[in-house]
């Protein structure tokens, strides 16, 4: 299981800056995987993102369908407060999502929780997200409870007609 430490950029680092406003308005379709640390199971999940930057915030509606045929939907609302900061508020998440921007890629912090067949679980998710060099936009997140690791997830999201 080991400690949760946030996701690191993959190598060779990107060479193009990760600008959220510009990246994810429009439509994006992503691909991705939930890994329990605990358990070592999978969940497999696409994503379809339509976001809408309005000069001040970028609102990402995100439609999720789960293997087992479960849909969800969320929506973050992340407010430019200055130069690559932000802050990020959606349905599930305990209080606001500390975003900003890393050098080439955007991270964001934030608890969230989560609902269990034992009941609902507090957890801290901490994402990293970047440009691959083909266009595609990573998303990796470490998942943690008390400081260790309970989860990962991996999503690669393609943007649409840009």
């Amino acid at each position: 299981m080991g400690c949760a430490s946030a996701p690191e950029f993959s190598a060779p680092l990107p060479q193009k800056a990760l600008v959220l406003e510009k990246a994810l308005a429009g439509r994006t379709l992503g691909e991705g995987v939930f890994v329990n640390s605990l358990t070592g199971g999978e969940t497999t999940f696409s994503v379809v993102i339509d976001g809408r930057w309005d000069g001040k915030v970028l609102t990402l509606v995100e439609d999720f369908t789960y293997r087992d045929g479960s849909t969800d939907r969320k929506t973050w609302r992340l407010t430019k407060t200055g130069e690559g900061a932000y802050r990020g508020v959606r349905e599930d998440v305990i209080g606001e999502a500390d975003v900003r921007q890393d050098g080439p890629g955007v991270r964001l912090d934030y608890w969230v929780t989560l609902s269990t067949g034992i009941g609902g679980i507090d957890v801290r998710f901490q994402d990293l997200l970047y440009l691959n060099a083909d266009g595609t936009i990573a998303n990796k997140a470490v998942v943690s409870k008390f400081g260790l690791r309970v989860g990962r997830v991996d999503i690669t999201m393609r943007p649409q007609d840009r």
